[in-house]
């Protein structure tokens, strides 16, 4: 019985640890209008010299198309393991992509990077289309993209 006691304790902890180093995240990614297919993106995270840490997200299920996503597929050199799960479908000209995650609070205010680099199909890739540092400071904070993303913002 005190065996059990104690293993019930120590995964509790370690629960409750790993929430306490980690918060909600919400990305929204709002396309502009073009002509054309579905968009794939791949949102994820680089260090501050720009070195690929973790992909957050990657809309489109196709993962023939995943190379058009240049600077991410090249820096995870598209580890389908690590992005298996955290896949959904591609967004459409004009619509709105929000995504709801956990991420830990060493990613906050540490010099990290949010990187979203998009593609459509017959039509122009975009590496680093946003490229937002993240912090507190910033997070509501509306960023223009380069290439199809009208708008990026993520909130804390």
């Amino acid at each position: 019985m005190k065996k059990l006691t104690m293993l019930l304790c120590l995964i509790s902890a370690a629960v409750l640890s790993t929430q306490a180093f980690a918060r909600e995240v919400v990305l929204t990614t709002e396309l502009k209008s073009y002509g054309g297919d579905g968009a794939y993106l791949a949102i994820y995270l680089t260090d501050a010299e720009g070195q690929y840490q973790e992909t957050l997200w990657v809309a489109g299920q196709k993962s023939k198309y995943y190379k058009h996503l240049v600077g991410w597929a090249r820096a995870s050199r598209l580890r389908s393991s690590e992005y298996d799960g955290i896949t959904g479908a591609s967004i459409t000209s004009g619509k709105t992509l929000t995504v709801t995650l956990e991420l830990a609070d060493r990613y906050i205010d540490s010099g990290f990077q949010l990187r979203v680099d998009s593609s459509v199909e017959d039509m122009r890739d975009n590496r680093n289309d946003v490229v937002v540092p993240l912090t507190s400071e910033g997070a509501g904070k509306p960023v223009a993209g380069s290439g199809y993303i009208k708008v990026f913002s993520y909130s804390l």
